[in-house]
């Protein structure tokens, strides 16, 4: 079967009679390559650029450039903003304990959930939730949770708040129970971020602990001190008592 695309003189003939389509035109690479290159040549250079290479290079442009720039960097801030809504979180939420399955258990996959069971009336938990809601802003890529404890545990005993439990994947990898647990009624800011970063939770650029490695004799004798009475010769909790 004869080539419709050769050139011949009975293709032509062809060809004018409308038989034939007409002829494909062969592209040439090479002019295809340079068109590219002309192309590339005439873009503007932010077009290529990161938000700080943009700031860096402002000097180099004219007055043309500059407006055009910023049009260009604005738009690459909303770009920038919109997937960092998308993908962050950035506060203490409140829960419920019909939503812990959800927010917690069932979170995002490979997304650190920290989870604070409070009551209002106990002053170390007030303090937590100060502390977890600057670290929420701090570290927008962990889910900071918070829920009355009784929302979620009936009848969890007071001496094992506040609470705090680090999920991933529906698997707690951290936990933090009662005062001492949480590391104590003095705790700052900055303590409270390393313990979380210890489990995981949270990628912190603290290089060491910031608590003093002091042995403290009074939390030494409240940690190995019983808090009940034992007159009566009991000498173990009731489960209702019991802290996880």
């Amino acid at each position: 079967m004869q080539d419709p695309n050769e050139d011949t003189e009975w293709n032509d003939i062809l060809r004018d009679f409308g038989i034939l389509p007409p002829k494909e035109e062969k592209k040439d690479e090479a002019e295809e390559l340079v068109l590219h290159l002309q192309k590339e040549a005439m873009a503007k250079p932010y077009e290529k650029m990161t938000l700080g290479q943009l700031k860096e290079a402002e000097d180099d442009f004219d007055d043309e450039d500059m407006r055009a720039m910023e049009i260009y960097r604005q738009k690459r801030l909303q770009e920038w903003k919109a997937r960092q809504k998308i993908k962050k979180f950035g506060e203490l939420r409140e829960i419920s304990g019909n939503q812990y399955v959800k927010e917690v258990t069932n979170a995002e996959k490979d997304v650190w959930v920290v989870i604070h069971l409070y009551r209002s009336s106990i002053q170390m938990c007030l303090v937590l939730n100060q502390h977890l809601s600057i670290l929420a802003r701090k570290f927008p890529e962990t889910k900071f949770l918070k829920a009355i404890v009784n929302t979620c545990i009936q009848h969890y005993h007071d001496r094992c708040l506040p609470t705090i439990f680090v999920y991933k994947n529906g698997q707690i990898e951290g936990k933090f129970i009662g005062i001492i647990g949480c590391g104590g009624l003095n705790l700052k800011l900055e303590e409270l971020e390393w313990k979380l970063a210890q489990v995981g939770a949270i990628q912190t650029d603290l290089e060491e602990n910031p608590k003093k490695q002091i042995v403290d004799v009074m939390i030494s004798s409240i940690r190995n001190t019983s808090i009940y009475d034992d007159s009566n010769g009991s000498g173990s909790d009731s489960d209702e008592t019991k802290c996880p």
